[in-house]
């Protein structure tokens, strides 16, 4: 890490997070971000449900809700990103303050509850995205609704023409009742209705099911066969969670959802689970607690394709894409992977026998 991107996060970290999160998008947004080539390793060259994509690296949902960074953000290193999440109609989200940074544990605690500018504005600032940046919506659904799944249609119709992919994010814990929609036959129902828009638009456009880690075996076969029968393209496992696993830090008691470090054994687990019911079928991009390359490595072992991150860079700065891809490539060489696609899966045993610590080992 360079010396004037550590003393910018150090001095991000004297301020209110979420003050800070608006000075790093506008940062970005001025040219003083680092720059990386997301191409620089060609072992991490991946196809994930049809997208090629220059490494496995991809920027989580929720980093550019309002994608008001794209420029900066093909300019960075990462494989692919995800913006939103985005509703039909704009809507503030929950009160401030609503982000929290736990620096003893390096993690984060949000309640935004789909705070972004609206699928309109969102949309046409993805016409204007940069070429060859694999760019995905993450779907939501206002608060106020009262049809929540034709929301995430609605999201789709209007965004869709313009992205590579869509995330169906029905496991924020921000906005109530929403995981309710994580129900077998609640998610096929909001499902088939985002397939039917899918298949009207101009091209074909892979659909992601993003899941919560807070599931039980049940659930998790339920959502598995649910997305094998409506066609999802790829799981994404997951999104931040509702425990609060040995957390040290003061604002540990916060409300909301749980993401960075002592999220990555938890949502690795599923991401196993996940391997080993779907048998391949369908491709997983493994969410939560990814900063540097064993962790990374240790996803891809469990099972996933790709892998997603963002409370990282909270502490490690965008320069951190880099390193992870650096150390990924470096792992994959050690091991004798000429590839991700070789990598993935191999480690998924030592998780699901509760050994997960040596399986990216």
């Amino acid at each position: 890490m360079r010396l004037s991107e550590r003393i910018g996060l150090a001095a991000l970290h004297r301020i209110d997070p979420e003050t800070a999160h608006g000075l790093a998008l506008r940062a970005l947004r001025a040219g003083l971000a680092p720059r990386g080539r997301a191409d620089a390793w060609p072992r991490l060259a991946v196809t994930v449900a049809g997208l090629t994509l220059p490494n496995p690296v991809g920027l989580a949902a929720g980093f550019d809700k309002d994608a008001v960074a794209l420029d900066a953000l093909a300019r960075s290193g990462f494989g692919f990103v995800e913006l939103g999440g985005a509703t039909p109609r704009p809507q503030p989200g929950n009160p401030r303050p609503r982000l929290f940074r736990l620096s003893r544990d390096r993690a984060v605690i949000n309640r935004f509850g789909f705070n972004n500018a609206g699928a309109a504005v969102i949309a046409q600032r993805l016409a204007r995205r940069p070429a060859g940046m694999v760019t995905g919506i993450n779907l939501g659904a206002n608060k106020d609704s009262t049809d929540r799944a034709a929301d995430y249609a609605r999201v789709l119709e209007i965004c869709g023409p313009h992205v590579d992919f869509a995330t169906v994010n029905v496991s924020s814990p921000n906005t109530e009742r929403l995981r309710d929609l994580q129900g077998a036959d609640a998610l096929a129902a909001l499902l088939e209705g985002v397939m039917a828009v899918r298949d009207g638009l101009p091209r074909r456009l892979p659909v992601f099911l993003k899941i919560a880690p807070d599931l039980d075996a049940a659930a998790l076969a339920d959502i598995v066969a649910v997305a094998a029968a409506t066609r999802v393209d790829a799981i994404v496992a997951t999104n931040t969670t509702l425990a609060r696993p040995n957390l040290s830090d003061p604002q540990a008691d916060q409300a909301g959802g749980l993401s960075g470090r002592p999220l990555f054994e938890p949502s690795t687990r599923i991401l196993a689970r996940l391997s080993a019911l779907t048998e391949g079928r369908i491709p997983l991009i493994g969410v939560g607690g990814v900063e540097d390359g064993a962790t990374a490595y240790a996803k891809i072992r469990a099972g996933a394709s790709a892998v997603q991150l963002y409370s990282a860079l909270i502490w490690g700065g965008l320069s951190l894409v880099g390193r992870i891809c650096a150390e990924l490539d470096a792992l994959l060489e050690r091991d004798g992977f000429a590839s991700v696609a070789e990598a993935v899966g191999t480690g998924r045993d030592a998780w699901l026998d509760g050994d997960g610590l040596s399986a990216g080992a």
